[in-house]
């Protein structure tokens, strides 16, 4: 498969599908799950018309660099990335999973979303600007877009099977799911957020935000919390160039930032049906989260699949 081919949706001969996410699809496969990151893309949660070629290797290869340097933070479910090493039937897709797929362990996933911010951006701007707070966080009156924070804050949001996760608060958040849960899900998010952060800030990036999942397994012992899904990607992340950064309005980025700022612009109501993207738009899109995977990583896209 060569690396300008785009996969939108796969198909596994004698392996049944878990469920299709957003950009991902999912199969059984015995105790673990085999996570396959497609090109497909989303904005504003609705997935669009266009894949992107190559965006589901960046995703894959960056969480998986990702859940290497952060094991003693938190534990994640990385079982292994190598195709050669999945149970059969999956080697026989060696071509098709190569560089996107991750075997992973089963979990009960956490149902929110864990965020860091530690700048003004996106929702938490709107927010911000609204009533002076992000998620029932208080902060210092007269910040600007994409300004610093003075720390970074946990954000948590609902997540949405379909449909527009929404901003929550800690104590709302700890109404689902249990206060002291929720103590030890903003102590691992930013913990995370500021590791990622500071080696990302020593390759010229600057994580605007970024949102964490976590799933509960069973471990001798009692049940334990581990870090799933992606981390630290351009999908679940606003990266800005450090070079470029001046606070006080939105930033060039790394991330599907430009997706959305196209779609804005072209007025898109952000319903279905989602529109399908110019060419020029994805073949940017592609540049941009290759270009992040390389800076952050500091190896080249694996795109032989």
């Amino acid at each position: 498969m060569s690396s300008s081919a785009s996969v939108f949706e796969t198909s596994i001969d004698g392996v049944a599908i878990h469920r299709r996410g957003k950009v991902r699809d999912m199969y059984e496969v015995g105790e673990h799950l085999l996570m396959v990151a497609t090109d497909r893309i989303s904005a504003y949660d609705v997935v669009l018309g266009s894949a992107v070629p190559d965006k589901g290797r960046v995703l894959t290869q960056l969480s998986a660099f990702w859940f290497g340097r952060t094991g003693h933070i938190v534990g994640n479910h990385m079982v292994s990335t190598e195709p050669g090493e999945y149970p059969q039937p999956l080697r026989d897709h060696g071509a098709l999973l190569a560089g996107r797929s991750m075997l992973v362990r089963r979990t009960r996933p956490i149902p929110i979303e864990c965020v860091a911010r530690g700048y003004l951006s996106g929702s938490g701007w709107k927010e911000y600007q609204r009533n002076g707070q992000v998620c029932g966080v208080q902060l210092p009156a007269g910040l600007r877009e994409s300004d610093r924070l003075p720390e970074p804050i946990f954000t948590p949001a609902t997540k949405a099977e379909t449909g527009h996760d929404i901003n929550i608060s800690e104590a709302e958040a700890g109404r689902l799911v249990g206060p002291d849960l929720v103590s030890r899900l903003r102590a691992l998010t930013l913990a995370l957020y500021e590791h990622g952060a500071a080696h990302a800030a020593g390759h010229g990036i600057i994580v605007a935000d970024t949102k964490f999942e976590f799933g509960i397994v069973n471990e001798e012992g009692g049940e334990d919390v581990i870090l799933i899904d992606e981390v630290l990607t351009p999908d679940s992340s606003r990266f800005w160039p450090a070079e470029r950064y001046e606070a006080g309005g939105p930033q060039p980025s790394f991330d599907k930032q430009y997706v959305r700022d196209y779609l804005d612009r072209i007025e898109w109501d952000r319903q279905p049906p989602a529109p399908t993207l110019p060419d020029d738009v994805v073949a940017n899109t592609r540049l941009k989260y290759v270009e992040a995977y390389r800076l952050l990583s500091g190896r080249d896209l694996n795109v032989h699949g």
